[in-house]
């Protein structure tokens, strides 16, 4: 079965519909993958571009944003490169209120077998529950 990586802007265009013919493209594309005849894959550098594009260019909330990313993370026949962090920060984010990117860092920590996050945004990372760095 053919694997295809699926850019941010697929994704954009199928939320935002504001392009309607890349809209019916990415939309043929994910009921394909749902339906077996094509794999998709993507990752967390697409997500970022995703949430900072959707909060920044569309005003979003951050309710909304991540709303988008977990539909994303659902899409039957997409694969996520890190999965199971990907979750893990979308709870987290819903969770705590923060911001996905600052949810994974948190969760990508955690895996990773961190026992600090060294970060001068302590305002938001002492909110997702991991041990900060002293300075």
């Amino acid at each position: 079965m053919k694997t295809v990586f699926v850019d941010a802007n697929v994704f954009l265009r199928f939320f935002t519909v504001d392009d309607r013919g890349q809209h019916d493209q990415a939309e043929e594309l994910f009921r394909r993958a749902a339906s077996g005849r094509i794999a998709l894959v993507t990752g967390p550098p697409v997500l970022f571009e995703i949430a900072w594009t959707l909060r920044s260019a569309y005003r979003q909330t951050n309710a909304k944003v991540l709303d988008a990313l977990s539909a994303i993370a659902a899409l039957p026949g997409l694969r996520l490169t890190d999965g199971r962090i990907v979750q893990d920060a979308l709870a987290l984010a819903k969770a705590s209120g923060q911001e996905f990117a600052d949810a994974y860092i948190a969760s990508a920590s955690l895996e990773a077998g961190a026992d600090a996050v060294a970060t001068f945004n302590r305002k938001h990372f002492d909110q997702l529950g991991v041990t900060l760095q002293a300075f």
